[in-house]
């Protein structure tokens, strides 16, 4: 989850999060993928914590191949 400060001057109420009231200078977590949607607010919102990229999956390695080749 990314993380985003709320720079607002007064508290306000995100329907997003659950109906949480936010208080100015509040760090709360957002969904990654909406994490774009609070930036491009940036009167209301500044950002804390980018979302984590996602890893590629892990592929097999060379030496977990060349065992099993010896072992035929």
């Amino acid at each position: 989850m990314a993380r985003v400060r709320y720079i607002g001057a007064e508290p306000v109420t995100v329907p997003e999060l659950g109906s949480k009231t936010i208080q100015p200078d509040e760090v709360v977590e957002v969904p990654d993928g909406r994490f774009e949607g609070y930036l491009c607010q940036p009167q209301t919102w500044e950002s804390v914590e980018e979302p984590k990229a996602d890893l590629p999956p892990k592929k097999m390695t060379t030496a977990a191949k060349s065992a099993t080749s010896k072992e035929g």
